[in-house]
């Protein structure tokens, strides 16, 4: 069992940046791929960014390549999304997620947190 707890969201202007943390708690955390989704209003979940459980896998939406990087400290049982260049279209509840598939398919993620709400302004 792995427990999810986001934070870090808020509003911030566009070109903006943003760190959202998720710890975790549970034993088997070292195990799991962990990834970022995020769903706007009116939209279905889409997936943002995943890091293998070594760390060595990273895998990004083109939407935020080379804007929004995913790491994870093992040692904290925390992942992190830094998000740079923000744009009002970013705008959405993001949530974290830990399965132990490296993939970018949501129904393959067993455990998800509450989320965390990131508005960009234009």
């Amino acid at each position: 069992q792995v427990q999810l707890v986001e934070s870090g969201g808020g509003l911030v202007q566009a070109g903006g940046s943003l760190r959202l943390s998720c710890a975790a708690s549970g034993r088997t955390f070292n195990s799991y791929t962990l990834a970022w989704f995020r769903q706007a209003p009116g939209k279905e979940r889409e997936f943002v960014a995943a890091r293998g459980w070594s760390g060595a896998r990273t895998f990004y939406a083109d939407s935020v390549k080379g804007r929004f990087t995913i790491s994870r400290d093992n040692a904290k049982s925390t992942v992190y999304l830094q998000m740079n260049s923000l744009k009002p279209e970013d705008t959405a509840v993001y949530y974290c997620a830990a399965g132990p598939t490296f993939t970018s398919v949501h129904a393959r993620y067993d455990y998800w947190g509450q989320g965390t709400q990131v508005t960009v302004s234009s």
